[in-house]
């Protein structure tokens, strides 16, 4: 893979990942619009461990203070850890036992176009309920609803950030607070991905330049994408994605019945 080819998927991973347009669905697309290839799993390892990253640069404050509530037994850092585990259990479950399904999923990628609309209308809804939030903190009903939203973020096209945090908005809790049990959520998300990508190397792989390229443009494009979601919720704007994915899906089904 050449160092363009590494940086753009660099760059579309660590965007699309925490924006609210599909990192998965823009994959599919960047791979049919420019030909580019599959990635190898390395690759797709190392740009996972950089959007984990992203994660605990721009969330270093709160990973620390979990982690030191833990080793104390905080009751507050274990309920969040505990509500981190709640939420993650629908995914995993999913994911374990309809794993076949939908890595097939990805091999139809009309299935994306569709599923971009989908998250389109996920996103708008949230323009009703942005000043019907109540909650400061995570409780469980918003733990439960962003994980079964969640499940649905394993189809290409459907936003992981996009539906978890419209579950939180929808259950009440503050636009802020639903980014960041949103992103704390895709540590675990992310990681575990990427430990079932890593099983499948085969032990011959080099870190090369283009690699470094790649995981450098994810890391930084990662921490802009967080910074900038923040931003848009804080100001009310996080519905405004749905009028960028209803065109990219459409474009995208015209792609693909056209020719």
């Amino acid at each position: 893979m050449s160092y363009i080819e590494a940086v753009v998927l660099g760059l579309v991973q660590g965007l699309t990942e925490f924006l609210p347009v599909s990192s998965s669905g823009h994959l599919v697309m960047t791979q049919a619009f420019l030909g580019i290839p599959q990635p190898g799993v390395f690759l797709e390892v190392v740009l996972h461990v950089a959007t984990m990253l992203s994660v605990a640069i721009v969330y270093r404050q709160r990973l620390a203070q979990l982690v030191v509530g833990a080793v104390r037994r905080d009751a507050y850092a274990l309920r969040y850890i505990g509500l981190l585990a709640v939420a993650t259990l629908p995914v995993a479950l999913v994911g374990f036992f309809f794993r076949h399904p939908i890595q097939a999923a990805f091999d139809a990628p009309v299935i994306t176009g569709f599923m971009l609309l989908v998250t389109g209308i996920i996103l708008w809804s949230t323009r009703y309920v942005l000043r019907g939030q109540i909650h400061d903190e995570p409780r469980a009903i918003h733990a439960l609803a962003m994980g079964i939203l969640q499940v649905l973020a394993l189809l290409p096209g459907i936003s992981r950030s996009g539906s978890t945090i419209a579950a939180g908005l929808w259950t009440g809790l503050k636009g802020e607070k639903a980014a960041e049990f949103s992103f704390l959520m895709s540590l675990i998300a992310i990681a575990g991905a990427g430990v079932l990508e890593a099983t499948q190397l085969e032990g011959t792989e080099t870190i090369d330049g283009p690699l470094i390229a790649g995981f450098i443009a994810a890391l930084l494009a990662g921490i802009a994408a967080i910074k900038f979601l923040v931003w848009l919720i804080r100001h009310q704007h996080f519905h405004y994605f749905a009028w960028y994915v209803w065109p990219a899906g459409l474009v995208f089904l015209a792609y693909l019945f056209l020719g």
